[in-house]
């Protein structure tokens, strides 16, 4: 029988993390958040049907993770994409907190768990 730690690290997961310097309000964070989703599950469908539909099929499991800076954000990305991870970059329209163009998180996945935390498993939670 397998232990916590195997079923936690079956399946597939999404992440989407958050730029902590940005100090967006709760509602604001979770926007971003779900227009990562939504543009991660998109491009996903299209590249890698396999995995949405295995990650739809178990729940659609997502984690919000944050990290200090843009520069960690982007070396997270390069750290994702040598992994073959998909990726995508949500960027503010600039109508309410932050200015135009403001990358303010970076989506990963969905693929499977294990792939996915051994880029962001040292990440804190939003």
């Amino acid at each position: 029988m397998p232990g916590k730690r195997a079923a936690r690290d079956a399946g597939y997961k999404m992440v989407v993390v958050l730029r902590g310097e940005l100090r967006l309000t709760a509602g604001k964070a979770a926007v971003q958040v779900a227009h990562a989703a939504v543009l991660l599950t998109l491009a996903g469908q299209s590249h890698r049907p396999e995995a949405v539909a295995a990650w739809l099929r178990e729940g659609g499991k997502k984690i919000a993770l944050v990290v200090p800076t843009l520069v960690d954000l982007e070396q997270l990305d390069r750290a994702a994409r040598a992994r073959g991870l998909p990726t995508v970059w949500v960027e503010d329209a600039g109508m309410t907190e932050v200015p135009a163009g403001t990358r303010t998180c970076l989506g990963i996945g969905p693929s499977a768990v294990a792939e996915v935390d051994a880029v962001t498993g040292a990440l804190d939670l939003y």
